[in-house]
């Protein structure tokens, strides 16, 4: 029989089918998100200190930067304890709390790209018009759109899974509090939840989609009436690595979210899981980083600097 007392702490198992890379494991994820760190300060960094930079699309990526910042942060910490010290309690409202988070900032990238890509229609589509349709104010109402929307879509949903009764076994298959695993885990009927978490994840994804899909059909027609190659080239350059960070997120999340089924396997969970919280936080400044060559300029006159102060320190010394 189950025991009718609802949990009020997890056991978060990490990946327990490798226990003898543990260490291993620690070792490249901590590498992993120290490095994403780093990148994404640099970028935000980068785009401070370049006056070339400071326009609506490099606003925009600095914001993206902060979010992945706080994106990896939410889940890694704990995986660092479970992984290095064998910490794998939580507690129901930690739980929660990192679950509410960890949807909050996915929502809140969906609908940043999103902006992101209606900013390069402007861009592109609108160039006359676009310094004053895209001015400072816009800028800033749009971020904090893209943030705010992001933290009231996922409210509902943490706020249904919060009144859920945990009754029977208290281990998540995981490596942080995700949906299904937790959703796996009530003795309470959740048939209606997974519904309504379904048409809130489509909700968030289709409306980016669309805002972010309707852009780049304007933006395909407005580069192919261009009649250089080497213009089309420019007009589109700037819009590759976007899709690139675009196609790899929802590709992921789309998977893991967009469905109105919890999923049965735990394994698949965790690896598409790594690829979009660790993974493409990682990988995303370096994208844009790689295909932009002011960014690579102010990087590495940043960089320069950087080691011609600390050899002046050291002579000094």
């Amino acid at each position: 029989m189950q025991n009718q007392t609802s949990h009020v702490e997890f056991t978060i198992m990490g990946f327990p089918e490798l226990p003898q890379y543990q260490l291993v494991l620690f070792t490249l994820f901590f590498t992993i998100y120290i490095l994403t760190v780093l990148e994404n300060l640099l970028l935000i960094a980068t785009i401070w200190l370049n006056s070339r930079l400071r326009t609506p699309m490099y606003f925009f990526l600095g914001n993206l930067s902060l979010l992945e910042i706080f994106y990896v942060s939410v889940t890694m910490p704990k995986l660092f304890s479970i992984l290095l010290l064998g910490e794998k309690a939580i507690t129901l409202g930690g739980c929660l709390t990192q679950l509410y988070f960890f949807l909050s900032l996915a929502s809140s990238e969906c609908f940043l790209l999103a902006t992101m890509a209606y900013d390069r229609y402007l861009a592109i589509c609108h160039p006359l018009h676009y310094p004053s349709l895209m001015n400072h104010r816009t800028c800033t109402v749009l971020s904090l759109s893209s943030w705010l929307g992001g933290f009231l879509a996922s409210f509902p949903s943490v706020v249904m899974i919060s009144k859920l009764q945990f009754c029977s076994t208290n281990t998540i298959r995981h490596f942080f509090c995700d949906l299904s695993p937790l959703l796996r885990l009530s003795c309470t009927e959740t048939s209606l939840i997974e519904m309504l978490d379904f048409i809130a994840a489509l909700s968030v994804l289709m409306t980016s989609l669309l805002v972010t899909g309707t852009s780049y059909i304007f933006i395909f027609c407005t580069v192919a009436r261009i009649p250089s190659t080497k213009g089309k080239h420019k007009a589109f350059s700037t819009c590759v690595s976007h899709l690139t960070v675009v196609s790899m997120f929802y590709a992921t999340t789309i998977f893991m979210y967009a469905r109105p089924k919890a999923i049965g396997s735990f394994d698949l969970n965790k690896l598409v899981s790594i690829l979009y919280t660790v993974v493409a936080p990682f990988l995303n400044p370096i994208i844009y980083s790689l295909r932009n060559r002011e960014v690579r300029e102010t990087i590495s006159r940043v960089l320069h600097n950087t080691v011609i102060s600390l050899g002046c320190f050291q002579t000094e010394d």
